[in-house]
């Protein structure tokens, strides 16, 4: 029995769009191997290096399709390092950071703008210290591959840069001392993690 063509078109859109589902996975970031490096202007004398572990979140990719990326990603400021606990104690007080009200700094993509096969602007809100303001991150996808090592899942690997004013988010202390201009890089793994939610804070690392 031949179906009727405009069934048959229907099914073929049917299976175009099931296949473009299937291709996009949803994964969690993976805290261990998730790392923010953050660089500042130290009084003129050099530029003062810092590090945040344990970021968590989610992750929505189809590598085909960037333009229907997504990502949250929560970052845990008491995990910052800048190699000096009184250092680290003061980038976190209340004229800074202010970690103890705001323990999070919080990103959120609102769309991804393709750029090349593996680059991609992914413009989002980051919220830090209580404000909310838009910052953009070149991304570039390295790989997204089965991980060599057990339990075996699909991994994806990002590589990010992005440059944001403090002042923007209202810190301001110190500025004869501390730079405005603060120089992100990000290095993610996200794990394929199909019961990954959005919108969830996620496990503390």
């Amino acid at each position: 029995m031949r179906l009727p063509a405009a069934l048959l078109g229907l099914c073929a859109v049917l299976a175009t769009a099931g296949q473009a589902a299937a291709q996009a996975r949803t994964y969690a970031l993976d805290p261990v191997h998730t790392r923010v490096m953050f660089a500042v202007d130290h009084a003129g004398f050099s530029r003062a290096m810092g590090t945040v572990s344990g970021t968590t979140g989610v992750l929505r990719l189809d590598p085909d399709d960037w333009s229907s990326a997504r990502v949250e990603a929560r970052v845990p400021l008491q995990r910052l390092e800048l190699g000096d606990d009184g250092w680290n104690r003061a980038t976190l007080a209340g004229n800074l950071l202010d970690a103890g009200r705001h323990p999070h700094a919080v990103f959120v993509s609102e769309r991804v703008e393709p750029l090349a096969e593996t680059r991609a602007y992914i413009h989002g809100n980051l919220t830090l210290a209580g404000v909310t303001r838009p910052v953009t991150l070149e991304a570039v996808l390295n790989t997204v591959k089965r991980h060599p090592l057990p339990p075996f899942r699909r991994t994806a690997g990002f590589s990010a840069v992005a440059m944001l004013s403090r002042a923007d988010f209202g810190i301001t202390a110190w500025s004869s001392v501390i730079g405005d201009h603060v120089e992100l890089r990000i290095e993610v793994e996200a794990v394929h993690d199909p019961d990954a939610q959005f919108g969830e804070p996620g496990p503390e690392p």
